[in-house]
């Protein structure tokens, strides 16, 4: 018998398998990967358990080496905005329940991941007696201050988060920040909660040179270029990258050039992801269409061709809980600029690995964009 310990990540709207998929895959998706895989490789047995959308998924897979995959039926097969997902967790707790009788699996700690799958790891701490080690990955009273309307979430959120802070046997903070919102907002006990920053694969992400990799993309050799990689929504204001090269390209003679990486389809589909849509239209009013170019969705393993074919990496959100797009960019070697928000504070040492700006500031972006396409020694010094 398989006497190693095992853990259970509940992560109802964000597996693994999104990473190779259509469904745009975010942080917690990377977190979930990469930690489960290092657990394993610690000699951990790790089963992820996420909502089963599709009829032609195995409802286990063995992910690598110590990681299955676990599919629980919840709700209707098919993707559905995890905004929806609340009223289908009392059924994803089911579904656990009957996937440990079926399958003998008995497990020594469960791993939530995000305030839904918190409730179900509570509701299995209560009923098994299994300890709960708690992230949320954003925590629902700063969406809530940052989006205010544009917040989708579940009235339901924050008193479930409170719960869930009161109960579980740990909680893991990103960054300082969310820290002080986890103790300031939800009255957790400091002694509960672990500072743990999330990290980076640097074999996936790692220095390419720079004609090397803009070869691999098809891109021209020479030419100053930022590069911008991850989601398109527009919290992460893509739109305040544009106005700034905009606005660079009027004060100056830099001849450079953005490139956009991200979105739903390989090839950028602005029916698909909308905000490509919105973006494109943006670059047309600001005369810079023939500047940006819309690379749509990579696979990870062909990202780092992307950091390293830019000469600074560019993330500036409105709202950004921790943000794993600047360490991808750090790791590859390129100076990143990001906004002065949440965990990328804390992530971007400003004037020794990069430069914090303002959000919703292009022309503060526009001067530290001048600033190290002019300057590339000092570009590359906090590269390295």
């Amino acid at each position: 018998m398989d006497r190693r310990k095992r853990i259970a990540f509940l992560s109802e709207h964000a597996g693994p398998l999104a990473l190779l998929g259509s469904e745009d895959a975010g942080g917690q998706n990377v977190y979930v990967d990469e930690v489960s895989r290092n657990l394993a490789h610690l000699g951990y047995a790790v089963d992820v358990f996420t909502r089963a959308t599709n009829p032609e998924t195995p409802p286990v897979i063995d992910w690598s080496p110590g990681v299955r995959l676990v599919n629980l039926p919840a709700g209707p097969l098919e993707f559905l905005p995890k905004d929806r997902l609340w009223p289908l967790m009392p059924a994803f707790c089911q579904a656990f329940l009957q996937f440990m009788r079926n399958d003998g699996a008995r497990y020594d700690l469960i791993h939530g991941n995000f305030w839904m799958s918190g409730w179900v790891g509570l509701e299995l701490r209560q009923r098994l007696g299994i300890p709960l080690v708690q992230i949320f990955h954003a925590l629902g009273k700063t969406k809530q201050r940052h989006q205010r309307a544009a917040d989708t979430s579940p009235p339901e959120r924050i008193a479930v988060e409170r719960e869930i802070v009161r109960q579980a046997d740990r909680l893991i903070a990103q960054c300082p920040n969310e820290q002080r919102e986890l103790e300031r907002d939800y009255q957790a006990d400091p002694r509960r909660i672990a500072v743990i920053p999330s990290a980076v694969n640097i074999e996936r992400f790692r220095p390419v040179h720079r004609a090397e990799a803009r070869r691999r993309i098809g891109l021209e050799p020479d030419g100053p270029t930022v590069v911008y990689v991850g989601r398109m929504l527009p919290r992460k204001d893509i739109r305040n990258i544009i106005r700034a090269v905009a606005l660079l390209r009027r004060q100056s003679d830099l001849p450079l050039q953005l490139l956009v990486v991200g979105g739903e389809t390989v090839a950028p589909d602005p029916n698909a992801t909308p905000e490509i849509g919105v973006l494109q239209q943006l670059a047309a009013e600001l005369d810079i269409s023939e500047r940006v170019h819309f690379y749509g969705k990579r696979q990870p393993d062909m990202l780092r061709n992307f950091y390293c074919a830019g000469d600074v990496a560019v993330t500036t959100p409105w709202y950004e809980p921790f943000g794993l797009t600047p360490l991808e960019g750090m790791a590859c070697g390129r100076p990143v600029i990001g906004a002065a928000v949440g965990g990328i504070t804390f992530t971007i040492q400003d004037g020794i690995t990069g430069r914090l700006v303002p959000p919703r500031d292009p022309a503060a972006l526009a001067d530290r964009l001048h600033e190290l396409l002019t300057r590339p020694e000092q570009a590359a010094a906090m590269g390295q």
